[in-house]
């Protein structure tokens, strides 16, 4: 009985005494659902066809060409039968997620980027360049030369 109150003595001395129950069951529900939501948020997050979650923002051309990549699905090492399928339709060649029918590899990925950013500079300069020409032809015309 003795070694009971000491016990009770030392739990209510670090914040697990009888009073505090009430606090520690609160704080676990909180944990409990805080997880609950985290785990149902990243359910949908591998599973979510609307991309959430991207760190990179994503052009509108690779939005459009989203329809052509698959996710591989990697078998349980312990499944021998799934491993030697897997391996034999090529498995571990190029990246978990990749075009189908085709092995990506991070050069091309780096080339698609740059390709994008020369596109969208020369559409830039174009524009740029649409842009001072009109002024110049409205300069001159409102100076009196006939520009056709």
């Amino acid at each position: 009985m003795v070694k009971l109150t000491d016990t009770q003595k030392f739990l209510k001395k670090i914040g697990l005494g009888k009073e505090d129950y009430h606090f520690w069951k609160q704080i676990g529900k909180a944990l409990l659902s805080t997880y609950a939501l985290f785990g149902v948020a990243w359910l949908y997050n591998e599973t979510s066809p609307l991309g959430w979650w991207t760190l990179k923002p994503r052009p509108k051309e690779e939005k459009e060409m989203a329809n052509l990549y698959e996710r591989r699905r990697f078998p349980y090492p312990g499944d021998e039968e799934a491993v030697e399928e897997f391996i034999k339709s090529g498995g571990t060649m190029g990246t978990t997620i990749g075009p189908k029918g085709m092995i990506e590899s991070d050069a091309e990925s780096d080339h698609f980027q740059k390709k994008l950013q020369s596109k969208k500079f020369e559409q830039e300069s174009q524009k740029l360049w649409l842009r001072m020409r009109n002024e110049v032809i409205s300069e001159l015309q409102e100076k009196g030369y006939d520009l056709e």
